[in-house]
């Protein structure tokens, strides 16, 4: 797998309160030379991850990561961690495959659509789960860039000056020029101006394209 060089190693968190399970599929990811970390439980995994993600820490994960989770332990269940991640927004940055028994699988293909990567049936093929692995560490990459663009996207609007904004709010609700002009009591060439400046510090070549992103930033404002 081929990843941003500018992004963390890609890391494999492993949720199963099977040791010999976890010990297995860690030497099995390192025979793929991906970084590895277990978990005996869900409960643990979900304390360790909100050490991480605490307000004080570097945003969370630095690097491509994905969740391979037992849907079956004891205390809290690996759908019960799953759930929570997907409340909170964590599963474009942290896709999780579920390890199932065949009983399992009617709940695995409804946690699919829920937003679950892919489920794996027990006993699996290791060539297949790391293969899916690696796909999900990819998927994890392009939400990664995806929040690293958003953020400096964000940064940039705050920096915008007053003036500059009033402006954008009135481009990308479709207001003309002149309208434009006449609302804010200034001449049709200082709105161009500032529209051309808007539209290079943000990226965009239209008020469509400004529209879409504005939107975009709102709708991604809560996610990790």
């Amino acid at each position: 797998m081929t990843t941003d060089p500018t992004l963390g190693l890609p890391v494999v968190y492993l949720v199963d309160d099977e040791e010999v399970v976890r010990d297995a599929l860690a030497w099995l990811l390192r025979s793929r030379r991906l970084l590895a970390e277990g978990f005996a439980s869900a409960d643990a995994f979900a304390a360790w991850l909100a050490a991480q993600t605490a307000p004080q820490r570097p945003p969370w994960p630095a690097g491509p990561a994905c969740l391979v989770l037992d849907m079956r332990m004891p205390g809290t269940s690996g759908l019960a961690l799953f759930e929570d991640l997907a409340d909170r927004g964590w599963l474009p940055l942290l896709p999780v495959i579920f390890l199932t028994g065949h009983g399992d699988v009617p709940t695995a293909v409804a946690a699919v659509k829920r937003g679950a990567f892919d489920f794996v049936e027990k006993p699996f093929s290791n060539n297949a789960l790391v293969d899916r692995i690696e796909q999900a560490l990819a998927a994890s990459a392009q939400a990664l860039q995806a929040r690293r663009e958003r953020r400096q996207r964000e940064g940039t609007l705050a920096e915008l000056t007053e003036r500059e904004r009033e402006v954008m709010r009135l481009v990308a609700a479709g207001r003309p020029n002149k309208l434009i002009a006449d609302e804010l009591a200034i001449s049709v060439r200082t709105v161009e101006v500032h529209r051309a400046r808007v539209f290079d510090k943000l990226g965009v070549r239209s008020a469509v394209e400004l529209a879409h992103l504005l939107r975009d930033l709102q709708d991604g404002g809560a996610a990790p």
